[in-house]
């Protein structure tokens, strides 16, 4: 697939997200340059907040779809390798919190609200942070976005205690689905908040990651294979921040396909209590298989029961070699080592995640770049109706 020519694609309405999720890992590397640039302001903003509270910032990180799932990856991650002495981490959609703000918002909780956001202008982002301004007293924001003309950056402009952390100008995704957007803005939280590891540590993580980035493109014949098989249903497992990232790669098969292949996400050990009853014999599952060694034996336990029961025709690890690997099928990282830390290893498993759903969608003879036929999912969500909060 990524070694068609443009004219090709173009054909098969596919050559915008082809070359979105082609250019990934190239982004990964001129975010990390970004962050270099903008570390000393960011330093600066950061400790500006702590040595307003004598406590804990609490950290909301919201979206509305893929931005929300950014957050959902990033938070465990953060909860392991931030700073708690100054910050809890939480991940909250900004649709739970425009419907339901005192149910997610803390009036006399200090906050530190970080908005991702592709475009900036879904009403639920823009929403979110006016009622936020209204109703939290102590309030603090970062706003990582791809778009510097979208709403939540401009709005930003006017507020010293609002930091515009702009991505890199390609991030902002031309096709339906958030592709380099999304871990763009994951990758830039975890470089902001991640103080476990200094940046030499990180950025031989960014030149790993985009190692097993290229390393999706260059076997995508191998994903190609898996995709061919007679399938109608497609499972996501993982743990930690991979569970949280089960949500998103669930999603762009969803979007992709246009429905036309069921989806499920849910966490390795989870996935018995229920969930297990949706593999039939037409079902590929997936697992992200976590580098941590206790953890790691969770994900295997799951697939070695999956595979043991013989039902579905795929069942496969995704992940880098370790002495306990799955005994099954495995899509195994040549680049990667397990002394990557998981919250990094999102980036070429979002890629794994992505090019199983692009070629699901040309499978089902669907086009890629405008997935959606009836116009009724959008690039920007339409149609919602914002109502006055009171507070």
């Amino acid at each position: 697939m990524f070694n068609k020519i443009d004219d090709e694609l173009t054909k098969m309405g596919a050559v915008i997200t082809t070359r979105e999720i082609q250019q990934e890992p190239e982004l990964w590397e001129e975010a990390w340059q970004n962050y270099q640039a903008t570390k000393a302001t960011i330093t600066e903003f950061l400790e500006k907040i702590e040595n307003e509270f004598n406590e804990p910032v609490r950290v909301i990180f919201t979206g509305a779809g893929s931005s929300a799932y950014v957050g959902d990856t990033a938070a465990p991650y953060l909860t392991e390798n931030g700073d708690r002495k100054r910050f809890r981490f939480e991940a909250i959609d900004t649709t739970k919190i425009v419907s339901t703000p005192k149910q997610y918002l803390e009036k006399d909780t200090p906050t530190l609200l970080v908005s991702f956001a592709r475009s900036g202008n879904s009403p639920e982002s823009v929403a979110t942070v006016d009622i936020a301004e209204k109703y939290v007293r102590h309030l603090y924001q970062l706003t990582i976005t791809c778009a510097p003309e979208g709403k939540l950056a401009q709005h930003a402009q006017s507020d010293e205690n609002n930091l515009v952390l702009m991505q890199p100008a390609r991030s902002n995704d031309k096709g339906f689905a958030m592709t380099g957007s999304f871990s763009c803005m994951l990758l830039t939280a975890l470089l902001v908040f991640d103080v476990k590891h200094t940046d030499d540590q990180k950025e031989s993580y960014v030149k790993a990651i985009s190692k097993m980035g290229r390393e999706v493109i260059d076997r995508v014949d191998e994903i190609q294979k898996i995709v061919d098989t007679d399938f109608e249903r497609i499972v996501y497992l993982g743990s930690g921040a991979l569970g949280g990232l089960t949500r998103e790669t669930q999603l762009k098969v969803l979007e992709l396909t246009a429905g036309q292949k069921a989806t499920v996400f849910d966490t390795s050990m989870g996935f018995r209590h229920g969930p297990k009853s949706f593999v039939n014999e037409k079902t590929l599952l997936f697992d992200f298989v976590s580098n941590e060694a206790y953890t790691r034996q969770y994900d295997v336990d799951i697939l070695d029961e999956v595979a043991g029961d013989e039902i579905a025709p795929v069942v496969m690890g995704v992940g880098v070699k370790s002495d306990n690997n799955f005994a099954g099928a495995n899509f195994t990282f040549a680049n990667g080592n397990d002394q990557i830390p998981d919250g990094y290893m999102a980036f070429p498993d979002v890629m794994f995640g992505q090019t199983v759903a692009l070629l699901s969608s040309i499978k089902v003879n669907n086009t890629p770049d405008t997935p959606s036929a009836t116009g009724t999912v959008n690039r920007v969500v339409k149609g919602v109706t914002i109502h006055d909060f009171k507070g």
